[in-house]
């Protein structure tokens, strides 16, 4: 896509026409097309050029205020190129057909992911036209069966956290997964990206996979589940859960980080996102047994998590040091920016339970992960267990050198 905006001086709207072009692309054509308005002293003051399956689009706004012949002309002038140059034309007054919205404008990037079907882009402009929001662009990327959508959506003059919530629980409901920005901060270039552990870049909780090892898997289960629902104190649950452990071999640790089961996607979006120039970091709840074992398979550059406390070769039952729970993860994410030398925009942040709340809300974008109502809430979208991948859409990169699952 190429998109050319005029530093100029806005033109009278009668002035102003939309004119059209579609057919066969070819090199060149972008050229050939523009010589005749350049010749004619038009300014083309706006323009969106694409290809769609092979096939050249393009319109532009062109001011006829200083130029040397008529709308008219120009056109007669075009429509007798379009033959040799394989193309069709369009001339509309922009006065016309100018859409006029009440209010200032509150853009909002929205962008949807699922798996393709039939409908879906009609179903999502049915909730914003049912809304009164204004679709003012949208482009469609298909990689597989994981289709996404990039919505440009104007919320107007209204409460636009009202309608951000009524979007996300409406596509939800559709099972398509939605994360919208504002437009301003969606522009802001993403530098960093923090990820929670445990049922996030890691298939399971590794806090119940150690439980079963000495039979009190469904004691700490319980627990794990009302910490992660917000029903329990963090801090509280994981020391009641790790005081169940005690006396827990170091060699079960070892077992489990042997067979550690990554969520699907997770180790290709760690790898194109560093490709482009991310940095990483893990943020976790859980040990640093297993976060170490994460940066160096996954080359996180950052990692925190809690400390279990080892001697003889067997858990004692306590953790050392500080606690890593909600307060120290948005912390963290605060820190770090300042380390890297960027504002908290830049900060993506990725997790799943009510321990990622404020990780999610200090972070210019932060998206849930097949996450608790609780952290819906509060996130900028969500992703559902099998689209973690198109994190990579919702951040623009899924055309830089990155195959969607």
């Amino acid at each position: 896509m190429k998109e050319i905006e005029s530093k100029t001086k806005p033109a009278c709207d009668f002035d102003l026409w939309v004119i059209s072009v579609l057919g066969k692309d070819r090199p060149g054509i972008i050229r050939d097309l523009l010589e005749a308005p350049a010749k004619m002293m038009v300014n083309i003051v706006d323009l969106d050029q694409r290809i769609l399956q092979g096939l050249f689009v393009m319109s532009m706004v062109a001011d006829f205020g200083k130029a040397t012949a008529t709308p008219k002309e120009l056109e007669s002038r075009l429509q007798k190129l379009a033959v040799d140059l394989g193309v069709e034309f369009s001339f509309l007054p922009l006065e016309q057909y100018r859409g006029k919205r009440r209010g200032g404008k509150n853009l909002q990037v929205v962008t949807i992911l699922a798996r393709d079907r039939v409908g879906i882009i009609y179903d999502v402009a049915s909730l914003a036209a049912k809304r009164g929001i204004n679709i003012e662009k949208a482009l469609v990327t298909a990689r597989g069966e994981l289709i996404s959508i990039e919505f440009v959506m104007d919320f107007g003059a209204v409460d636009a956290e009202k309608l951000r919530e009524e979007l996300k629980t409406e596509c939800e409901k559709l099972g398509l997964d939605v994360v919208m920005q504002d437009l301003d901060k969606s522009a802001k270039e993403k530098r960093l990206i923090v990820f929670d552990m445990d049922s996030t870049i890691v298939d399971f909780e590794t806090i119940n996979q150690m439980a079963q090892f000495v039979g009190v898997d469904r004691e700490v289960e319980e627990i794990t589940e009302r910490a992660m629902n917000g029903e329990l104190d963090f801090e509280e649950a994981l020391r009641s859960r790790v005081r169940l452990l005690k006396g827990t071999p170091i060699g079960a640790l070892e077992e489990i980080a042997k067979n550690i089961q990554l969520t699907p996607g997770s180790e290709e979006l760690i790898h194109h996102l560093k490709q482009v120039g991310y940095k990483t970091a893990l943020i976790s709840g859980g040990f640093t047994y297993f976060t170490d074992i994460l940066k160096e398979r996954l080359g996180f550059d950052y990692t925190f998590a809690n400390v279990l406390e080892i001697k003889g070769g067997v858990l004692t039952g306590e953790i050392e040091g500080e606690i890593i729970d909600a307060a120290a993860k948005g912390r963290i994410v605060n820190d770090l920016a300042r380390l890297e030398g960027i504002s908290p925009d830049s900060v993506v942040a990725v997790g799943d339970g009510a321990n990622d709340c404020l990780m999610i809300q200090n972070a210019g974008l932060g998206v849930a992960f097949n996450a608790k109502d609780i952290l819906k809430k509060v996130s900028d979208g969500s992703l559902s267990k099998e689209n973690l991948i198109g994190l990579l859409n919702v951040l623009g990169l899924a055309d830089k050198g990155a195959e969607l699952l």
